[in-house]
């Protein structure tokens, strides 16, 4: 599994381009430093994003490789996209890497499928939920009541994704047992959770299933994230899984493993209730264990 650093979708995008534009030249990264006069590991440092980009080498790349017209200025724009950070991606670069690099790729994606048998989603965590999640880690990390407010306001700040134009399209499939599984210690907190995942259900870009404990349950493994991107300056990109682990995050990118991952979130739709009845279930247990 890859160790994808702190990298943007962009970054990672427009290195993927230059190493694939030096094959179609039929050109060695030798021969690009030679021609250029640079050394072969600056090269190697940029085809695998390793390094910052100066427009200026991008261009003398591109002239090498005989690039031009929109092509030449798409790429030139990414080139210059990938020194931009909006104030997530510099908020969250101050936290562990690994949820720094997860935010970049969340804020990039197009569509997002999410398995999570623990639970909500951030995505759709409350202000009340998530403050509760990171007081609870309290018991293992040490975190100062206003480092949990920061960290309570940029899960909040990713949410804006789902009212950009057009919105992030966020698919998610929980577990039954997160809809019971006490989070806070005012049922307060839960009922407000469960109510705000009947609305969000509402909404187009949206679809919330929930896979109930008697149903067949087809997938033994923690959550997932699968990650779908638009092209952008005429670059496409792959498909991404992220799983997370305690202290750190997976990144699986190779086509055949990406690949199970999509049909094992098809298989886990399959089983789950679908999004009336999911709302029916939502608001049952609501009255149930949280009025």
């Amino acid at each position: 599994m890859p160790d994808l650093g702190g990298l943007t979708v962009r970054h990672r995008r427009l290195a993927a381009e230059l190493r694939r534009l030096r094959g179609r030249a039929d050109m060695t990264g030798d021969q690009v430093a030679e021609e250029l006069g640079w050394s072969p590991s600056k090269i190697s440092r940029l085809e695998h994003g390793r390094t910052g980009f100066r427009v200026a080498d991008v261009q003398s790349l591109l002239d090498l490789y005989g690039v031009r017209g929109a092509h030449r200025t798409d790429l030139l724009s990414l080139a210059k996209d990938t020194r931009r950070k909006s104030w997530l991606e510099s908020e969250s670069a101050t936290l562990p890497s690994a949820f720094g690099t997860y935010v970049s790729m969340e804020n990039e994606a197009e569509t997002i499928w999410n398995w999570e048998p623990h639970i909500v989603p951030g995505l759709l965590q409350t202000e009340d939920y998530a403050r509760s999640i990171f007081e609870a880690w309290q018991s293992v990390v040490t975190m100062s009541p206003a480092e949990i407010q920061r960290r309570v306001d940029i899960r909040l700040e990713r949410q804006r994704l789902l009212e950009r134009k057009p919105p992030l399209t966020l698919s998610i499939v929980i577990d039954e047992s997160v809809l019971t599984r006490k989070i806070g210690d005012d049922p307060a907190v839960m009922r407000g959770q469960l109510e705000h995942l009947v609305e969000c259900s509402q909404r187009p870009s949206i679809k919330v299933r929930a896979l109930p404990l008697g149903a067949f349950h087809p997938v033994l493994t923690g959550s997932f994230s699968y990650m779908q991107f638009a092209g952008a300056e005429d670059v496409s990109f792959d498909d991404i899984v992220v799983i997370e682990h305690l202290t750190s995050n997976y990144y699986i990118e190779a086509e055949d493993d990406t690949y199970q991952y999509r049909l094992t979130f098809e298989r886990l739709v399959k089983e789950s209730l679908d999004q009336h009845r999911t709302r029916e279930l939502i608001q049952k247990l609501m009255q149930e264990h949280w009025s």
